[in-house]
């Protein structure tokens, strides 16, 4: 032992040291914890005033608390323990903490609409692709039937085709009230069938556009062939004008939420190919939100659209009608989604 060196002198031990510290502000650690969680379980309400005042004050003592634990090299699982602590103070002070129903209310009066105005070009292109998919498509039918079964798959044309009767075809678009159960069941399951088709049209068209939005534009124009191709097979028989009420009553929702969701896949699709200034990932990224904001309202559409498809199509016979009320739903998209809005006010 060196005798000139005083026991003053001598290194404090770590143990102790870190021991007097957590003595010293565990209270108030412990007290921060208490309110967070409290706050975090029901809460900003649960907090009385003087509560809420103390919250700041606690969550500097923890950030100075930790800072002298990083210094002088405490224990770690002290250290993690007042990280954890701060990183929860601070998301509580200084995070974003909107109520659901606040968020519910922007995605619903300005997020969706605006995303869906943000796609407007893409929209455009999809409806024309749709068209051209439609014209060909009932061009190739009209001049030669054999084409009816390239377009269509036996699963979805369920027994109407070419060689089908004219009354078989006006039985799959009016059932009679009186009319056999056997006609009833089969144009619910036919009807049941083309919107799952188009849903997974939908879908697919979005999530396939990352690949510079090819295979999105593929399934928008056969989507728009199969139109073609069953216009083609009732039009001459005299029912054209009876297939677009069956198909309008729903439709009008349906192709309208398959044209955005193909709008969304362009987009992302553009953004990839043509990242623009920006670079290619976050022109994906600024794509992928606005497109992934269009198709969570997309999945609405086509939820209504089935209530539609599912009720009114099913209890509405008459052409008129059923015109009437594709008609409507569509005017009704049209004006919620491209008239102008302000903003909601934040908070």
């Amino acid at each position: 032992m060196n005798p000139l060196r005083s026991p003053a002198a001598a290194p404090a031990d770590p143990a102790a040291t870190a021991r007097r510290f957590r003595e010293a502000h565990e209270a108030d650690w412990r007290r921060l914890d208490e309110l967070l969680t409290l706050a975090e379980k029901r809460s900003l309400r649960a907090l009385d005033e003087e509560e809420l005042m103390a919250l700041p004050v606690l969550y500097r003592q923890a950030l100075s608390s930790l800072s002298v634990a990083r210094e002088t090299s405490l224990d770690r699982a002290l250290v993690e323990y007042l990280e954890s602590l701060s990183a929860r103070a601070y998301f509580f002070l200084y995070g974003v903490r909107t109520p659901a129903g606040q968020r519910l209310r922007a995605f619903v009066l300005h997020d969706w609409p605006a995303s869906v105005r943000a796609l407007w070009r893409e929209t455009l292109v999809t409806l024309l692709l749709t068209v051209a998919g439609v014209v060909a498509a009932y061009l190739l039918v009209i001049h030669d039937t054999s084409w009816f079964y390239s377009i269509i798959p036996s699963e979805l044309a369920g027994g109407r085709d070419p060689t089908s009767s004219t009354a078989a075809l006006r039985a799959t678009l009016h059932a009679e009230p009186g009319g056999p159960a056997a006609d009833r069941d089969g144009l619910s399951i036919f009807a049941t069938f083309l919107f799952t088709h188009n849903a997974s049209v939908a879908i697919f068209a979005f999530a396939l556009g990352f690949a510079f939005g090819l295979p999105s534009a593929l399934l928008i124009v056969a989507n728009g062939c199969t139109l073609g191709a069953f216009f083609a097979l009732f039009a001459p028989r005299g029912l054209g004008v009876d297939l677009g009420g069956w198909l309008a009553i729903h439709g009008t929702t349906e192709i309208f939420a398959i044209l955005i969701a193909g709008a969304a896949g362009l987009r992302i699709g553009r953004a990839v190919a043509f990242p623009g200034p920006s670079t290619r990932l976050a022109a994906a990224r600024e794509a992928g939100r606005i497109s992934a904001t269009a198709m969570a309202g997309v999945v609405v559409m086509l939820m209504v659209a089935g209530l539609l498809e599912g009720i009114a199509r099913q209890r509405i016979d008459a052409n008129a009608a059923r015109y009437a009320i594709g008609g409507g739903a569509l005017l009704l998209w049209l004006a919620y989604f491209y008239w102008p809005r302000r903003r909601p006010a934040d908070g």
